[in-house]
This record gives structure tokens, sequence and C-alpha cells, in this order.
């Protein structure tokens, strides 16, 4: 009787720790009901140690299912550049982009663009005239974006002011795919795809059929964290270095400084601290975000209305104050 007694008391302690575990925390509820006050915000993500804490699909568009992540894309762009020179389709950060990019170099560019290097594309420092704002219309309407923007002229030098243009970017993936002879898309299905399991579809492509560098790129919430999981982790995926060494600091190393939020920006990562510890972040159009504190060993990720008009930096406040006032402080 007494190792009856002993079973059922066993199973009754195990019922209640099942029902408790599938119980949402008061910080879940609490996260989930300001979230839920974000009307734009489609879901949220939030793992610690590289367990998810939290899932939350607001608006039924699915945590696996891939989304346009706008300008975020710059961040995952940056990626597979450190992943290009690990692999050596391309020299480093100081190598000329002129150099990497052939015969696509019109004889129009801009006299000094030789002085321009995958670094300065990488910070978006190159000094010439953006592509982003009010000239992003007629760059896209162009017959060839890439020497669209070879011929801008210069605002400033290179190294310079953080000139925020998605042309600096889409040198970086012309970069990529002449240098290596293959598509951008074909290069992170095999570099960032396989390794972390992400499913990458096809996105944009300019009339020469250079894949979009740093916009319109399509990921799912869910594989959005592997990539914050690949920085946090200094690169690395289990036992295989996937970025250069040194990679992850000198992305997250600050060089020009957005003139929109005053956060400094490295290579496709902003820096703002959280709650007196230092992150890291991405951020695209609408409110799609991938936020990393690795000393926390917090990554979020949040994907939102990507639809026109933008909601501007109040919204980015709203977000990193649900992450600042909410999570951070429920952390175990």
């Amino acid at each position: 009787m007494q190792k009856l007694l002993r079973w059922a008391l066993a199973f009754l302690a195990l019922l209640a720790c099942s029902v408790a575990h599938a119980q949402p925390s008061d910080w879940q509820a609490q996260v989930e009901r300001e979230a839920a006050q974000l009307d734009r915000l489609h879901t949220l993500i939030v793992t610690h140690q590289g367990e998810e804490l939290l899932a939350l699909d607001l608006r039924g568009q699915g945590l696996d299912t891939p989304v346009n992540i706008k300008s975020l894309s710059k961040t995952v762009l940056a990626a597979l550049v450190g992943m290009g020179i690990k692999n050596d389709v391309l020299e480093g950060t100081n190598q000329p982009v002129v150099e990497t990019l052939g015969n696509r170099v019109p004889a129009s560019a801009t006299e000094g663009i030789e002085r321009i290097t995958l670094g300065h594309l990488l910070s978006l420092q190159a000094g010439l005239q953006r592509t982003s704002g009010a000239n992003y219309g007629p760059w896209v309407a162009s017959n060839n974006w890439v020497s669209h923007v070879l011929t801008r002229p210069f605002v400033d030098e290179p190294g310079g002011r953080m000139l925020y243009s998605s042309g600096s970017s889409h040198l970086l993936s012309a970069a990529l795919t002449e240098s290596a002879g293959r598509s951008t898309l074909s290069l992170a299905r095999e570099w960032l795809g396989k390794p972390l399991d992400i499913d990458i579809p096809p996105w944009d492509q300019d009339p020469q059929g250079v894949y979009f560098g740093g916009n319109n790129m399509l990921l799912s919430p869910s594989d959005l964290v592997k990539v914050g999981e690949l920085y946090r982790n200094n690169g690395r995926v289990g036992d295989q270095q996937l970025l250069p060494e040194n990679w992850v600091n000198e992305s997250w190393n600050a060089r020009g400084e957005s003139a929109f939020t005053d956060d400094p920006y490295g290579y496709g990562w902003f820096l703002r601290p959280m709650a007196g510890e230092m992150g890291y972040y991405g951020r695209g159009f609408g409110g799609q975000v991938l936020y990393v504190v690795p000393t926390l060993e917090l990554t979020v990720v949040m994907t939102s209305d990507p639809a026109p008009p933008s909601p501007g930096s109040r919204y980015l406040r709203q977000q990193f104050q649900l992450i600042e006032d909410h999570i951070i402080p429920a952390l175990p």
C-alpha cells in the first residue's frame, strides 16, 4: 500500500509539473499583452542561452514562414561578405570594390571610385550620394543598378559620414556574384542555409540578375533567430567556424552613426545598449528587428507589417521598450 501511495504521489507531482509548464508564466503573459498593443507587430521570439523562452505569432503570419525582412537584409548580407572572405572569394574589408566587380564598373564611373573599399560599403561610409530616401525610386527604375550607384557624385570622403544607402549594400551583392561566379542566392544557400538549416527563397534581382543587396530578402522569424545566434556565438555553429575569427568583433565595432537614431553602426549592425548592457541590432523598414545582447545570452526577433507608411523611429523605440522593460528583467 505504501509503495502504491508513493507511486500515486509521484504521478500527481509529475502531473502538476506538466500543467505548470503548460501554462504561460506571469512574465510571458505580460509580454504577450504588451506585444499585442503594438498593432504592426506580427511575431516575437525570445531565446536565452540558445533556448526558446517565448514565441508569439500575433497575427497568424507563421513563425516558420519566410517574410520580407526589408533592410534587415543588410545584416544578413554582411554575414555573407564575412563568409566570402573566409572562403577566399573576397580578399578582405580593405579590398577596393572595383577589383571585385570586373567589367560591371562603367566607363563613366565617378572619379575616385577606386578609393571605396568593401569595408566602406559594409559600414555605409562609401561617400557617394545616397540611393535611399528620395533617390530610391530613380535608382531601382534605372536599367543598371550597379552602374547607377557607381556614377553617383561624392558627397563625403570614403570612410566619412554614415550615408544610409541600399545602393552601397547592392554593390556588395554584385561583388560576391562577380567574384564567385555564382549568384548571391546560391552562395547564401550554401554558406548560410545549409549549416544553419535555413530556408532561403529567391528574392528581388536587378536588371542584370544580381540579387538585391540589402533589401527584400525573405527569411522566417525562426531562421532570423539562427542568424542572431550565429553572431552571439562568435560566428560558430557547433564545431564549425562559419565567419572569420574576428568578424563579429569587427561587425560590432562602431564606425559611422545613424542620422535617424544617432545609434553607431558597424558592419550591418547598429549598436544600442539596454538595461546597462551593450546590444547590437539589425533593422528593416516597418519594424523588422534582430537584437542580440551577448552578455545576457539573449537574442530577440520581431517581424512587423512591412507595408507603408513607415512607423519610423517611434515604433522602433516601442519595440526596444518592450525588450528593456519586460523581457530583459525577466531573464533567468
